[in-house]
């Protein structure tokens, strides 16, 4: 009888396992809503409009060496956009030292500025953030973040732009 409980036991807990796993990657994933907003251009075109290192890292999913971008480092108050479109990413509110070397930030502007697809690229897998409305690569989220979210958005630099808070 034991045995019985046992093995009822383990086939509970894989059940839950499995369901747990499988909604975690889908529950943070967003849909774009209005597909009227999103910027479709040829590879050309992003060639003539981003610098060399901002297609690299935008277009070809680079990454800049770790303490060399411009933002990793930045202090000031405002916004993040993405160098590609515009659109606005990050504020410097939830921006934090993550001693990773790359902006770090606990969560996006809005949840449907961002796209989270799964990245199994060099042999890992991580999750891989991409600007909703270009489809240009930012950097990848991960588990280890502050609360309120648990999350480290581990961004590019070279995929920002930052604007000042204005003084009022």
């Amino acid at each position: 009888m034991k045995n019985i409980n046992f093995i009822h036991g383990i086939l509970i807990l894989t059940g839950i396992l499995f369901f747990s796993c499988s909604t975690g990657q889908e529950s943070r994933k967003t849909i774009i809503k209005n597909m009227d907003d999103r910027i479709v251009k040829s590879e050309e075109e992003w060639r003539k409009e981003l610098t060399k290192e901002e297609y690299n890292i935008l277009r070809e999913k680079g990454t800049e060496r770790a303490f060399t971008g411009e933002f990793w480092d930045n202090h000031e108050e405002g916004t993040y956009y993405c160098a590609a479109c515009h659109q606005k990413l990050f504020s410097s509110g939830t921006k934090f030292e993550s001693g990773s070397g790359w902006p770090s930030f606990y969560e996006p502007i809005d949840e449907e500025n961002v796209t989270v697809e799964k990245d199994t690229s060099f042999g890992m897998v991580r999750e891989e953030v991409v600007c909703t409305r270009c489809g240009g690569h930012l950097g990848h989220v991960f588990p280890d973040g502050p609360e309120p979210t648990g999350l480290r958005y581990c961004i590019n630099s070279a995929s920002l732009d930052f604007e000042k808070n204005k003084q009022q």
